[in-house]
């Protein structure tokens, strides 16, 4: 478009209307939205790696311990990613199948259940590697084992132990026991089925309560399976 002014040419550009600037706008905002849920699952398992290592490195600086940083970064990439690859795979849709089961066979909200299972599942999966501040050198091999109800408290009772290590407080309770095995995921799954029957095993016992109270030990023993596979103990 152009226009006559002091006898010269003068080009006129209109400048785009407002509803075509706003849908420009609403299509940006819409881009960053597609590309932050795109990305989000990618920046959970970033964080939660980081998180990871850095509690490892933390705790095993305390420790005293000589693990190679390097080691610490690929055993913890390690369970991450097959973590990861279960989760997606095997406990997601299973999870899914089981909430839908519960509400529409028992008409009982399952949410609680499902929380705590996979809250579990995840902290199992690392339980595992948990009380190795407290493994016995090889050097005091020679020296007797403490009792078994010390050994599967530093298992069971793992979180309390570590936070009082990291508060300063040091026990002298060395084991030689690594609880890579199967008879410690016994006692785990037994110490979790006493838990969850605690839970949700309201008097009378209804057929989800004990949907509920089997689910929660189930996903604890598969997390548990999860890191012993990882680590080719089975």
């Amino acid at each position: 478009m152009s226009k006559k002014k002091n006898g010269k040419d003068e080009i006129v550009v209109k400048a785009p209307c407002k509803k075509v600037v706003n849908r420009r706008r609403a299509s940006s905002k819409l881009s960053n939205v597609k590309w932050f849920f795109k990305r989000m699952p990618q920046l959970a398992y970033d964080l939660f790696y980081v998180s990871l290592l850095r509690y490892f490195k933390n705790v095993n600086q305390r420790a005293g311990s000589k693990l190679a940083v390097w080691y610490m970064k690929c055993e913890t990439w390690e369970h991450l990613d097959f973590l990861v690859k279960v989760f997606k795979w095997a406990i997601l849709p299973a999870t899914i199948f089981y909430g839908f089961s519960v509400f529409y066979f028992f008409g009982e909200n399952p949410l609680d259940s499902i929380l705590l299972g996979l809250a579990i599942f995840f902290y199992s999966n690392f339980l595992p590697d948990l009380p190795s501040i407290f493994r016995r050198k090889k050097a005091d091999d020679a020296k007797k084992d403490i009792p078994w109800f010390k050994k599967y408290a530093l298992l069971l009772l793992a979180p309390l132990f570590i936070l009082a290590f990291i508060c300063g407080l040091r026990l002298a309770w060395r084991t030689s026991e690594t609880f890579h095995n199967f008879k410690s995921l016994l006692v785990y799954a037994v110490f979790i089925s006493i838990f969850s029957f605690l839970m949700f095993g309201d008097f009378p016992i209804s057929t989800g309560d004990i949907t509920e109270t089997i689910f929660v030990p189930l996903y604890a023993a598969i997390g548990y399976l999860t890191h012993l596979k990882t680590d080719l103990c089975f």
